[in-house]
């Protein structure tokens, strides 16, 4: 699988990386996922210290362990369980992140992570303190970079202005179209993103419909209606025959050389295969871009904008 650079960095992941959230808490299964994403040439994986309260990082750490020098691992941190575990609190200071590092790294049974990540973040948070926790971090060795995952504008441009992050992770598809208006700021800054949930929660893979929730059926997917997604996607199917939903998403995503890698989730080794294989077709070309683009929907994001 062809890799792709993290900003400036010196981490270059495969253009498709594995999101564990999906994993589950059956060790076994998870570490036969994993294995079998090693297999495929996958070498990024990103976790976090949320998932199944730290449960996770715990399984992806051992079944990495023995592939830890050619992977590059990647948590996040900045919400805290509650002890009733029921919820969370969101905490970026910069004692919580330097103690919260010290524990997924216990959990993931390594001396460092390659890429950590402030796992959301608020105009109104001490950015600077963080900031100053991710470079004391950096400086003492705990991680060799660090970066955020958030879809607010306001936040994103202050880290690109003030820290040293490599990376951005962004929800982006072709239904979720909202970062595109700021990934030329972001490229100019020589940062990457890193793009989550590509399908749009399955509705761009093959099952495409089959996969609508309840909430989707009622209230429709972001800007789009659930009648406009029945007219809309046996449209795109029609329109690129030679490609299946899974390559259009995915290579979609990929078409913008911002993109650092896309992390769609798997929980069974043959949807793993499925969108490596996808990742592996030929790119789109310009013509199947501009179909794509008239179909859908150039959004933006209408808060969190100052």
């Amino acid at each position: 699988m062809k890799k792709r650079r993290l900003g400036n960095s010196e981490l270059f992941v495969s253009e498709m990386g594995f999101g564990c959230m999906s994993l589950g808490t059956d060790e076994k299964k998870a570490a036969h996922i994993l294995h079998a994403a090693i297999d495929e040439g996958i070498t990024y994986f990103d976790t976090a210290d949320l998932y199944d309260f730290g449960r996770n990082e715990e399984i992806v750490g051992k079944a990495l362990k023995p592939f830890r020098d050619k992977v590059v691992l990647s948590t996040k941190a900045g919400n805290r369980w509650n002890e009733r575990r029921d919820g969370w609190s969101w905490d970026p200071s910069k004692q919580y992140i330097k103690a919260a590092v010290k524990d997924s790294l216990k959990r993931l049974g390594t001396d460092y992570i390659d890429l950590y990540q402030l796992h959301g973040g608020t105009i109104d948070d001490p950015i600077d303190e963080t900031i100053e926790a991710f470079e004391e971090l950096v400086q003492e060795g705990y991680i060799r970079y660090y970066g955020i995952s958030s879809i607010r504008p306001n936040v994103i441009k202050q880290y690109l202005k003030r820290s040293s992050i490599v990376s951005i992770m962004m929800q982006y598809s072709l239904f979720d179209r909202r970062p595109e208006e700021w990934l030329p700021l972001i490229e100019e800054n020589h940062v990457s993103v890193i793009a989550r949930g590509p399908v749009a929660k399955g509705l761009l893979s093959d099952k495409m419909l089959s996969k609508a929730s309840g909430g989707v059926k009622d209230n429709g997917y972001l800007d789009y209606s659930f009648q406009e997604l029945e007219h809309i996607l046996p449209l795109i199917a029609e329109k690129l025959p030679s490609r299946s939903m899974n390559e259009i998403a995915l290579k979609y995503v990929l078409t913008s050389s911002t993109v650092g890698a896309i992390i769609p989730g798997a929980s069974t080794i043959e949807q793993l295969q499925e969108n490596v294989k996808a990742v592996n077709s030929p790119p789109l070309t310009e013509e199947e871009q501009k179909i794509l683009n008239e179909i859908t929907k150039q959004s933006i994001y209408e808060s969190h904008r100052h």
